[in-house]
């Protein structure tokens, strides 16, 4: 009994010493530490902690932990005041901290000086816990030093930690904060404690690929954007892809509301806008104008007007609320100010969506004498020249000098080229070019084809009179995509040219088997019973093509079914 009693005497004495001796900062101090209590979705209570805040504008220090899974977090200060958490602003899974915005109530609130040097072995240091009377620090000493990322320590503490002291600070004898305290797994938790430098937390911050991050996406509280509007154009592309179109919308509001001054927040939050309502074209203008109104580079905003409304009309050619002619109009205001081949590429594709054919191919005949001259700008060039009727050899030798710019063994990015050569020499009676480029293309893409290729490979071996080939490209094309009749009836118009009418006969009739009103399954079947000199059997597949439409049966019913 008097054992006890002197124990209990001896604490109470230790405690008075301790408050004999409290640092005359701690008062002052404890006002900083506060209370956090963290919640899921559905509004329950997941965990409460201690944090405290490290600038008087709001932010502050915890552990992550503590917010792991939560939807919603807030805080308590000394005073009893709530103020909620509305964003974070880095954390760290491996070394437990979590660095957090709180809407203050008021201009300012009570906050720790961060330690501009890390304490030395040997000094002392005081632990402060959240308490909403006045109480004193725990003191104890660094015991330990081990280095984390170089540049911060992790401190082992002559110490006795509690369970609910994690994440409390840890002051110096000047009362700046060098650590947060945290969890022990040792086996002494009475008289050894950890803590993780203050400034390693402190330093945690938003990066721009920091969307990806598994410990921030475990919080569903917002994240906040990073420090400069360079690095959240990042964060926001890469959250553009990734993040649901509603709060993808709430990221570009606060971009803005952070950088007001940046265009690009408003020139995105119009692409925005107009992807989630093609309708909404007074909001999407209001943010055009704006981002011009701010733009330091006005050129660059003209242009980025230009293509959104050009890309805005190419999607909905039916729309009403701008035109080709307003396009063309912002990208020459982006001309006058500077001409640069970019705004005159995106002047040549306006007047060509205008099917203004002459004027585009100035355009990019313009752009092709610059520095941004390309196998993509001289092929503009072919397509224009197409459709304003040139000779076929005078766009043909436009297209050998497009890829003659690509070099062998050709990669995929020749293959577009090469796959539209291919066709043109095709439409020229070129049958055997387009087959050596279709065969380039093929190798391009090693060998990653469609369907689609088979039956125009096909289409030019048949017309180059190369009919295995043709056999074999068509055969290819159903055994990818069995259910494309027009591939059967090529397959049969190779067979037919070769005089194997019954096999031809067959492929028909398991395309008409298929679909019984594919018409011109009828007409080619009676084709094939004409080669075979049996013409009664064709006039019925000839009468059934005229029953379904097929007009180009009329010819062989006149001329063989009197």
């Amino acid at each position: 009994m008097n054992k006890i009693y002197l124990t209990g005497l001896l604490c109470c004495l230790l405690s008075l010493t301790v408050q004999a001796q409290a640092p005359k900062w701690a008062e002052k101090a404890r006002r900083a530490v506060i209370l956090v209590a963290t919640y899921d979705a559905g509004g329950k209570l997941l965990h409460t902690g201690n944090g405290f805040f490290v600038t008087e504008q709001g932010v502050a220090l915890s552990d992550f932990s503590l917010f792991e899974g939560a939807a919603r977090a807030e805080v308590v200060n000394t005073d009893g005041q709530k103020m909620p958490v509305t964003s974070i602003l880095g954390a760290d899974g491996m070394y437990d901290v979590v660095k957090f915005q709180v809407a203050i109530a008021g201009k300012k609130v009570p906050a720790l000086a961060l330690a501009a040097s890390q304490p030395a072995e040997g000094a002392a240091a005081y632990l402060l816990p959240y308490a909403t009377q006045k109480v004193a620090p725990l003191s104890g000493k660094v015991s330990g030093i081990d280095k984390v990322a170089e540049q911060y320590g992790y401190y082992t503490l002559s110490m006795p930690l509690q369970a609910k002291m994690v994440s409390c600070p840890l002051l110096t004898e000047t009362g700046e904060v060098f650590g947060l305290a945290q969890q022990s797994s040792g086996a002494d938790t009475t008289s050894i404690s950890y803590a993780i430098d203050a400034r390693y937390a402190f330093d945690r911050a938003i990066t721009p690929l920091a969307y990806n991050d598994r410990a921030l996406q475990s919080i569903g509280i917002k994240k906040a954007l990073p420090d400069t509007a360079e690095q959240a154009l990042v964060y926001l592309f890469m959250a553009s892809t990734q993040m649901p179109a509603e709060e993808y919308m709430t990221l570009l509001n606060d971009f803005i509301a952070q950088y007001p001054e940046s265009s690009d927040g408003y020139l995105r939050r119009a692409s925005a806008r107009i992807y989630a309502d093609p309708q909404a074209v007074d909001a999407v203008q209001a943010d055009l104008d704006k981002a011009l109104s701010v733009a330091q580079q006005k050129d660059a905003v003209y242009y980025e007007r230009a293509k959104f409304i050009y890309t805005y009309l190419v999607n909905h050619p039916e729309a009403t609320g701008w035109s080709w002619d307003t396009a063309l109009e912002e990208v020459k205001q982006a001309i006058a100010i500077q001409s640069q081949p970019v705004y005159l590429k995106q002047k040549g594709d306006i007047e060509f969506a205008k099917a203004d054919y002459p004027a585009a191919l100035a355009s990019y005949e313009e752009v092709n004498r610059s520095e941004l001259a390309s196998p993509a700008t001289l092929f503009s060039i072919v397509r224009t020249k197409q459709l304003m009727g040139a000779p076929q050899e005078e766009y043909l030798a436009l297209m050998d000098s497009c890829v003659a710019q690509f070099s062998k063994p050709y990669t995929s990015e020749a293959a577009p080229y090469l796959q539209e050569r291919a066709q043109m020499r095709l439409d020229a009676g070129q049958a055997r070019l387009a087959i050596v480029d279709y065969d380039a293309f093929y190798d391009a893409m090693k060998g990653e084809v469609g369907d689609l290729f088979y039956y125009r490979r096909g289409q030019a071996a048949l017309m180059g009179r190369q009919f295995q080939r043709a056999l074999d490209d068509m055969e290819k094309a159903i055994e990818l995509n069995p259910g494309e009749l027009t591939y059967r009836a090529e397959l049969a118009l190779v067979n037919l040219r070769i005089g194997r009418n019954d096999e031809a006969i067959k492929v028909l009739q398991t395309a008409l088997q298929m679909d019984a009103n594919y018409a011109e399954g009828y007409r080619l079947m009676g084709i094939a019973y004409l080669q075979k000199k049996q013409p009664s059997e064709a006039c019925q597949q000839f009468a059934k093509a005229k029953e379904l439409g097929d007009t180009l049966v009329d010819e062989l019913i006149a001329k063989h079914c009197k």
